[in-house]
Formats: structure tokens, C-alpha cells, sequence
């Protein structure tokens, strides 16, 4: 996760929003993971897992949406992914860029 709140904290300036998702997990443990790692990404918890894997499609962690300005999903990725590159950089403005 550091990395992706990295980008967050990089392109929230310019519209850029980043939701995390807690699923099955202990609110309270969530709650003080978040604070420990220093997080200002929201954190949504769904203690169940039934918004997130039923409604969703999301059964295994991490699972990334990406939704335009326009509210459109343009792409999903399943897996852990390297943000820190300028491949995800250039993702991210390209997002951005679509206005």
C-alpha cells in the first residue's frame, strides 16, 4: 500500500482520488494499521466482504479500479502492482489528462 499512498498523496491536488478498500478484516485492526502506516487515503471498510466481493467481483486482495472523470471504468488490475515506476506515472496523468 505505501506505494499506491504515495500517489495519492502525489496527484490529490489535481483531482486524483484514491479509495481503499478493507474487506474481511477486523475494523479495529484496520483502524490501527492505518494510523501506524500513516494513511490519508479514505479506508472504507466492508467487514463482511459481501459489498466488495458480491457486488464488486473482488474476492482476493489488492484488486485496483480505475474510474474517469466521467465516473467510467477504464481499467481494473488484479494483483499487486509497481507504482512507484514512471509507468504508473504516466498512467495516472494520462487519467488526469482526459478531463
Amino acid at each position: 500500500m505505501p506505494p499506491v499512498q504515495k500517489l495519492h498523496a502525489a496527484y490529490k491536488a489535481r483531482g486524483f482520488e484514491v479509495l481503499l478498500v478493507s474487506f474481511r478484516e477486523d475494523p479495529a485492526l484496520v483502524r490501527r494499521t492505518v494510523r501506524e502506516r500513516g494513511y490519508t487515503a479514505p479506508v472504507l471498510l466492508d467487514e463482511s466482504g459481501d459489498t466488495t466481493g458480491r457486488g464488486w467481483g473482488v474476492w482476493a486482495p489488492p484488486t485496483m479500479y480505475f474510474v474517469d472523470r466521467q465516473g467510467r471504468l477504464v481499467g481494473r488490475m488484479i494483483g499487486p502492482g509497481r507504482w512507484e515506476g514512471r509507468e504508473a506515472r504516466a498512467f495516472v496523468e494520462a487519467l488526469l489528462a482526459r478531463g
